[in-house]
């Protein structure tokens, strides 16, 4: 589905029209770049637009078929990059992915996007404040939504951080309970998040130093800004996926150490019980001839006997934290 098709030179918007063919031959005939954006198009609406601008093959199934690795490709005339966009709910706290997909050209940059986790609505309302910034061309564009994108991957790694610190202080509490499936989910989230940044930290990385694409000076320096942020954000992750799995760890011992205690408290019981049924079963037994059998205080001299055991055995596991 087309979202809007943008006409711009020297930083200014000149015209939105969604006719595709027109845009183009006046960018060409009189300079500026278009700013196409795209949203899960269908694989005939997206041939059409690849038959106006010109775009290679393979790029094309790639923008078709989504789920596509972090890469970026070079085509000539044609630069395609793919990378992963990140959504929190704040509800489940859960991290949701989608792709976006740039073609980057001469006179255009076109953005295509999959899923929910980037709305680059307000990225084009705040780069068309900045027009000396808009001025230098498509990879402006791309810079600055590079640039939210990686806001958001720092926002997420924030919020997983609250999370892990959040299921540390319970699994460290005194409460009697296993968090191993919230630790469980935790850690899926977070190697979700890793599986959709780790691989974009190369290409950053390419579009601050690599001089063979074609990157204005000017704007090569904020993508070394954006390659920073990233690896800080992903550095952050990668602490607190040692973090679950140390938790994790923690948790299940400590849960064995819950169940030795309550065996303890088992066994405790059993032995106290042991004594007063092991001389109740002695006595129960039809003998004529037992001792105390007939004595007068024979009942009270073995319930003694019993009061006292117990009471021993009780006061010794008592000491030993057994009950």
């Amino acid at each position: 589905m087309l979202i809007n098709s943008v006409l711009y030179k020297d930083g200014q918007r000149v015209r939105s029209d969604a006719n595709l063919a027109e845009l183009l031959e006046q960018a060409h005939r009189d300079g500026g770049f278009i700013w196409l954006g795209i949203k899960d198009p269908t694989a005939d609406e997206f041939h059409q637009i690849a038959n106006v601008f010109g775009l290679h093959p393979l790029a094309v199934e790639d923008a078709i078929h989504a789920q596509q690795r972090p890469k970026i490709e070079d085509y000539g005339a044609l630069e395609f990059l793919v990378i992963k966009t990140l959504f929190y709910d704040e509800e489940t706290t859960q991290v949701e992915t989608g792709d976006l997909m740039f073609y980057i050209g001469t006179h255009f940059v076109i953005t295509v996007r999959h899923g929910d986790g980037a709305d680059l609505a307000d990225v084009r309302s705040s780069i068309e404040d900045d027009p000396a910034h808009l001025s230098l061309g498509p990879y402006a564009v791309v810079h600055s939504v590079l640039d939210r994108i990686v806001d958001t991957y720092q926002t997420i790694s924030l919020e997983l951080e609250r999370d892990v610190a959040d299921i540390e202080v319970r699994v460290f509490s005194n409460e009697r309970k296993s968090w191993s499936q919230q630790l469980y989910f935790l850690k899926r989230e977070v190697v979700e998040y890793r599986r959709a940044v780790d691989p974009v930290r190369p290409i950053t990385n390419q579009l601050a130093r690599d001089r063979q694409l074609s990157i204005p000076e000017g704007i090569r320096l904020f993508f070394r800004d954006i390659d920073d942020h990233l690896n800080r954000a992903a550095d952050l992750v990668s602490s607190l996926d040692s973090l679950i799995a140390s938790a994790i760890a923690v948790d299940m011992t400590q849960v064995q150490l819950q169940q030795n205690e309550d065996m303890r408290k088992i066994s405790a019981w059993v032995a106290l019980a042991a004594v007063p049924t092991a001389v109740a079963g002695i006595y129960g037994m039809n003998f004529d001839n037992m001792p105390e059998l007939h004595s007068e205080h024979g009942y009270f001299v073995v319930i003694g006997f019993m009061a006292s055991v117990s009471g021993l055995l009780f006061r010794k596991f008592k000491k030993s934290n057994w009950l």
